[in-house]
């Protein structure tokens, strides 16, 4: 079995918010060559040696949460071969302020900064970018990652940076690197990497530091690539999906989980693709089953025969998480956006997974699709809703670089926001206002129905027809508080409790011994009976309470 190592001389650093855990840079120790991973053979494209002594790297990202970690640099890292010892991860969250971030990437001295660029951290990643150029122009910035990787010379963040790395830039960033370093750069920014066969790459896993595999989620992947053509998907540019070699993959988890690793994340597009090496994957990880071990799969919705079902009943409860893209049901859209998915078989499928395994389901939806209309959607909805998945993840189409989805920009009307997360504002079948309302339904369902703080009172709120009753407490809220953030949970039972007397009457003191019991399993602090669960007496009780605290503060 092949052997991986920490390594705890990888530096890995994240910069919370907080100023008392704020983490200098230190410079790491040199690799040593038997502890790099053996897995890969990967041919050295030159034989020319590094000019400088000791050249810095720091690979650098901006994640989106301090849980996170940044699989795209740990590969990087472990394909720099002999630069690897001069090389720092440093790993940022997109809350901290850029000149912040700028001041520890300097405190390495780096001569080359590589960057992660995504769609949840352009803006801020330019910032960054942009500070660190004007401070230290001498360094040499790269650019790589999907945001970056398509109309790539139209972007600000571009202008600002040395050279741009487009697409999977396992060895191509080792290669800009050494000629970088030997002062015989490239004559281009833009640089293409060339397909690499899974085979030559070394893997990243090893570099997972023991804080990761205790506080943060590891992300593997057992293949890349996926057959569909989902014209909203960066993946529909695949052309197939490629699988690791099973035995080494394996052979790397087994590491992983020995060295304590229990939270694993495939991302894999399409997880139960090949059936066998699904079952194989699967069996693996049954066979190592803890109270604490956890698994995230994204999987597809109408590919479930029945070995695999049986197998997947044999999981305990809080161990397994599927990610299940419907989308959309209707058969137009579905066709609009060459999505192949039978309907039938995959609602079959969700209810199966609900009644016959302990799996979290969690299924996605997408509005503003090309052709979708608010009544498309909604019967979408609902038709995904009976089939009861404890979350439906309401996303909005946004138009990745890239993506097939802007060949329908002009037959569709399809009218996307400038600015990142470039989400969709209108179409031709949906008007800005109509988009507006349903992106408020998306936070509110977010805030009630995925968090799974109401799961005893939000069934009998809802009738047969879901959508329509949720949109109607989406409006009420709304026009009631003008919010859809900052809503406190006390605050949120409160204003459900009262939409329900105001939209639902009949039901309403049902709801309240329901609400009662969600708000005991919340464990606020305050006690239930000084909620203000009416709509009438909540704005009397208001004045009253405003008044009083006019007259403390004139009393103190």
């Amino acid at each position: 079995m092949a052997e991986q190592q920490n390594h705890p001389e990888l530096t890995v650093i994240q910069i919370p918010l907080t100023e008392e855990n704020r983490l200098d840079s230190i410079n790491p120790a040199p690799i040593k060559p038997d502890l790099i991973n053996k897995s890969a053979s990967v041919t050295d494209q030159s034989s020319r040696k590094v000019n400088k002594a000791s050249p810095k790297i720091v690979l650098a990202t901006l994640n989106a949460r301090y849980f996170h970690t940044s699989f795209g640099l740990r590969y990087l890292y472990a394909n720099l071969k002999e630069l690897q010892e001069y090389c720092v991860i440093k790993e940022f969250i997109i809350q901290t302020r850029a000149i912040d971030i700028v001041e520890q990437i300097l405190a390495s001295k780096p001569d080359i900064v590589g960057f992660g660029v995504y769609i949840w951290n352009i803006v801020e990643t330019t910032d960054v970018v942009s500070l660190l150029k004007v401070i230290a122009p001498e360094i040499k910035v790269i650019l790589g990652g999907p945001e970056v990787s398509y109309e790539t010379e139209q972007q600000a963040i571009v202008a600002s940076a040395d050279y741009v790395l487009t697409g999977p830039a396992d060895i191509s960033f080792y290669q800009l690197c050494k000629d970088i370093l030997n002062e015989t750069p490239p004559d281009r920014k833009i640089l293409n990497s060339k397909p690499v066969a899974l085979e030559e790459i070394a893997l990243p896993y090893q570099y997972y530091t023991d804080e990761d595999l205790k506080n943060r989620l590891l992300y593997v992947e057992a293949s890349r690539g996926c057959p569909f053509k989902c014209e909203f998907c960066l993946s529909s540019l695949d052309k197939t999906s490629t699988p690791f070699d099973l035995t080494l993959f394996l052979e790397q988890m087994e590491i992983l989980y020995e060295r304590g690793a229990r939270n694993f994340k495939f991302i894999d597009r399409t997880f139960n693709l090949n059936i066998t090496t699904t079952m194989q994957i699967m069996q693996f990880f049954l066979d190592r089953m803890t109270d604490d071990l956890y698994l995230h799969f994204e999987v597809v919705p109408d590919h479930l025969p029945r070995k695999l079902k049986a197998l997947l009943a044999q999981f305990p409860e809080g161990s397994l998480q599927f990610e299940i893209g419907i989308q959309t049901f209707n058969t137009e859209v579905q066709a609009n956006i060459s999505r192949k998915q039978n309907n039938a078989k995959s609602k079959d499928n969700l209810i199966w997974l609900r009644d016959n395994t302990s799996a979290h389901i969690h299924a996605d939806l997408i509005f503003g699709l090309p052709g979708e209309t608010f009544d498309t959607f909604k019967d979408s909805f609902n038709q995904l809703y009976h089939c009861r998945p404890h979350e439906i993840q309401m996303g909005i189409l946004k138009r990745l670089k890239g993506s097939p989805i802007i060949r329908h920009t002009e037959a569709f009307d399809l009218r996307f926001n400038p600015l990142p997360p470039f989400n969709i504002l209108s179409t031709d079948r949906v008007s800005f206002t109509t988009m507006q309302r349903i992106n408020r339904f998306a936070r509110y369902w977010d805030m009630i129905g995925n968090s799974g703080r109401f799961k005893y009172s939000l069934p009998h709120i809802l009738s047969d027809k879901p959508f329509d009753d949720f949109m109607a407490i989406t409006e009420w809220i709304f026009n009631k508080t003008g919010q859809i953030h900052k809503i406190s949970l006390k605050k949120l039972f409160e204003l459900i409790a009262q939409s329900v007397e105001a939209l639902f009457p009949e039901k309403h003191l049902l709801v309240i011994s329901k609400i009662e019991l969600d708000y005991d399993a919340s464990k606020l602090k305050s006690i239930f009976s000084g909620l203000n669960l009416y709509a009438v007496e909540q704005t009397e009780k208001n004045s009253k309470n405003n008044s009083l605290q006019r007259q403390q503060r004139h009393m103190s």
